[in-house]
């Protein structure tokens, strides 16, 4: 029988109902502790009040006129982002991947309306930008590319941590070099703050844009409402989506104006980006997030977690090595396979989210309690105690 759904994802066997908080309940009544916030995506957590009333407010009034059209909360939601980013412009996008889409072409067409032949973006192994076409040839990962060919020219990846390989490849042709602070898929792997403020220095050198995705290691995941705030540095341009909709589809691309100069009246478009429902949600995420303490709060949470991660790790030394990562954006590398630990964490009735490198990811929900991490680490250990017994 052919599926209904194309089957492209290997689902676990989990299926849930209702959520409040960083819990999900199946239909059951089984109650699992949420330690991946669908891919970082749900920064509020599920069902956070003020969310919800800001959709159901919003769902009660106008859903979609499309961008023919003067979008109020669309403004509302891009002067927020504007006051607290670097950028000074804003086009929204209903995905971290049509941002990428989006970032690459401004990038290009920054050079072509003054006359320059640069295309070239240069992009780091490891990455993850997305699955469109675009996106998967910014990234080069074999399994990713494979049976997608031809793939889309004009883009150069360099190995993790080489910069001789960085230095040697910027030429006249490059106009961007394209990076994530924190590579989620990659294995939460954090760029240095040296080695952010360098590639800073080399885009300017060289006469570059610096393009950082930040769709999953922004919107306060890594303890600064963006991960590059902690280098002391400002990209050109950068990619926002996941936490930003706090689980309603929203994307956006932020930019300073010389790096978006080229981008005039009818070279991009949307017709859902940026709709009344998607920014009306934005709105109350970016005003919950950027509230006086709430980012304290998160990085004493997070000092909390990492603090215990490092003891689980010492105590099951056959199972996890090192801990990963800032804020509540950790990994945990695994000794054992990461999918057999993310296993037995649903065993425990625990969520967790496994990444390259054989990392398990844990993306909990930014309004997390001291509790609840202590029961995260709870579990996590019941986790590790049975393959270990099982070893």
């Amino acid at each position: 029988m052919i599926p209904a759904i194309l089957p492209t994802y290997n689902r676990a066997p989990l299926s849930f109902e209702r959520g409040e908080g960083a819990w999900l309940w199946t239909e059951d009544g089984t109650r699992y502790l949420d330690m991946g916030a669908g891919i970082a995506v749900n920064a509020l957590g599920h069902a956070h009040p003020a969310l919800v009333e800001a959709l159901t407010d919003q769902a009660g009034r106008l859903w979609h006129v499309s961008n023919l059209y003067d979008i109020p909360h669309q403004r509302r939601l891009a002067g927020m982002l504007v006051e607290h980013t670097f950028a000074d412009t804003c086009f929204f996008t209903n995905s971290g991947t049509e941002a990428l889409e989006l970032a690459v072409k401004m990038a290009r067409k920054h050079f072509a309306a003054r006359g320059a032949d640069r295309h070239r973006i240069v992009t780091v192994e490891g990455a993850f930008h997305g699955r469109s076409i675009a996106a998967i040839s910014a990234a080069g990962a074999p399994k990713m590319t494979e049976g997608f060919g031809p793939l889309l020219p004009g883009f150069t990846q360099i190995r993790w941590g080489d910069h001789d390989a960085l230095a040697a490849t910027m030429a006249d042709d490059v106009a961007a070099i394209l990076v994530e602070p924190v590579q989620g898929e990659g294995g939460i792997r954090a760029l240095p703050e040296a080695c952010l403020r360098g590639l800073r220095d080399l885009a300017d050198r060289h006469g570059a844009l610096l393009i950082l995705d930040e769709v999953q290691c922004g919107m306060g995941r890594t303890g600064r409402l963006f991960a590059h705030e902690w280098a002391g540095i400002v990209p050109d341009i950068m990619m926002v989506a996941k936490g930003i909709g706090g689980g309603f589809p929203l994307g956006a691309v932020l930019a300073r104006e010389a790096a978006a100069a080229g981008m005039t009246a009818g070279t991009h478009g949307s017709t859902y980006g940026g709709n009344p429902l998607a920014c009306a949600v934005g709105a109350r995420v970016m005003e919950v997030i950027t509230a006086e303490g709430f980012l304290d709060r998160v990085n004493a949470v997070a000092a909390r977690f990492r603090a215990g991660l490092e003891t689980l790790s010492s105590a099951h030394p056959q199972v996890f090595g090192e801990v990963r990562g800032r804020g509540l954006m950790l990994g945990l590398k695994a000794r054992a396979p990461n999918t057999e630990i993310v296993s037995r964490a649903y065993a425990q009735h625990l969520l967790t989210v496994p990444a390259g490198d054989n990392v398990v990811r844990l993306l909990p929900p930014l309004v997390i309690g001291d509790a609840e991490v202590d029961e995260a680490l709870g579990r996590l250990d019941a986790a590790a105690a049975a393959i270990a017994r099982a070893a």
